[in-house]
C-alpha cells in the first residue's frame, strides 16, 4: 500500500499560553510533560529560522519564529532540554527575560502518559547534542530529499520533545527525532493571536 504524499495532520486537543518577555508561567498555568516554545535572537536562532524558512512558506511562514523547544518535567518548572552542551535540565525562570508559550496537552495526555513523558525526557538527560541531526536537516533542507541520518544517543531541542510526546495521543507524519520547533508549532497551532 502506497502513503498518501502529504499526510500532515494538526493535533488537536492542545492550547497554550503566551508568555512575554518579564512575565512567569504560575505552577497551575502547566502541567509536567507539556511543553515550551521559545524563540531567540542570536546568530544560531537566525540559522534555525533561515532552515525552517525553506520549508516553511506562505501561510506556514509565521511558524517559524521558533527555534527552541523543550519538556517540562515538574510543577516547579524544571525543564528537560537539549543545547549545544547536550542534553540537560533547566528551569523555565531561564526563559522569563524571552517570549514563549506554553504548549497545555490537555486532552492528548492522560497522567500515566505525562508520566511516560517525563520519564523518557530525564532518561535523555546527558545525551550529546544532535549536531549530525542537524546537518541531516539541513541536507534535506537544502537538496529537497527525505534522506535522514543520526546517531543513537543525541538530540535536537524539538526532536526531544516530539519523541517525549509519542508516549501520548500525538502522531506525528514524520521521525520525530528530525522534527524542527516551526513543526512543532504547526502541529500544535502555535501562531500569534
Amino acid at each position: 500500500m502506497r502513503r498518501k504524499k502529504n499526510r500532515f495532520q494538526e493535533i488537536a486537543g492542545a492550547t497554550w499560553q503566551i508568555y512575554r518577555p518579564g512575565e512567569q508561567a504560575a505552577e497551575n498555568e502547566f502541567d509536567p510533560g507539556d511543553f515550551i516554545l521559545t524563540q531567540g535572537h542570536e546568530w544560531h536562532n537566525r540559522v534555525i529560522r533561515w532552515g525552517q524558512s525553506l520549508r516553511h512558506r506562505g501561510r506556514y511562514r509565521k511558524f517559524i519564529k521558533w527555534t527552541h523547544a523543550a519538556v517540562i518535567v515538574s510543577r516547579e518548572g524544571d525543564l528537560t532540554e537539549a543545547v549545544g552542551s547536550g542534553v540537560r535540565r533547566s528551569n523555565l525562570r531561564e526563559y522569563r527575560d524571552v517570549e514563549y508559550r506554553i504548549v497545555r496537552l490537555g486532552e492528548i495526555a492522560t497522567e500515566r502518559d505525562r508520566e511516560k513523558v517525563i520519564r523518557f525526557a530525564e532518561w535523555c538527560l546527558g545525551e550529546e547534542y544532535g549536531y549530525t541531526t542537524i546537518a541531516s536537516i539541513g541536507v534535506s533542507l537544502l537538496m529537497g530529499g527525505k534522506f535522514k541520518f543520526g546517531f543513537d544517543g543525541q538530540a535536537i531541542c524539538s526532536g526531544l520533545v516530539a519523541r517525549a510526546l509519542e508516549r501520548t495521543g500525538a502522531i506525528f507524519d514524520k521521525d520525530p527525532s528530525h522534527i524542527m520547533p516551526a513543526e512543532l508549532a504547526r502541529y500544535f497551532k502555535v501562531v500569534d493571536k
